[in-house]
């Protein structure tokens, strides 16, 4: 891999540099693999779903990988 990835937010490609988080993306959910261990993703993409959530309360991140302990 290159020093970016190209990085889908919003509808739109961006790039990150490599272990770097995904700029205005915060996550406070520690056992996920890709939550840096502060409050930010290090994923390449993010995934919310579902269609047809109609408040905050009704989505889930489909990125969520648990980490092993």
């Amino acid at each position: 891999m290159g020093l970016f990835n190209s990085v889908e937010q919003n509808g739109n490609m961006q790039k990150k540099a490599d272990g770097k988080h995904i700029k205005g993306i915060s996550c406070d959910v520690r056992n996920c693999v890709y939550h840096d261990g502060d409050s930010y993703c290090t994923a390449e993409k993010i995934a919310v779903g579902p269609s047809y959530a109609t408040s905050c309360t009704d989505t889930v991140c489909a990125t969520f990988k648990q980490r092993s302990i």
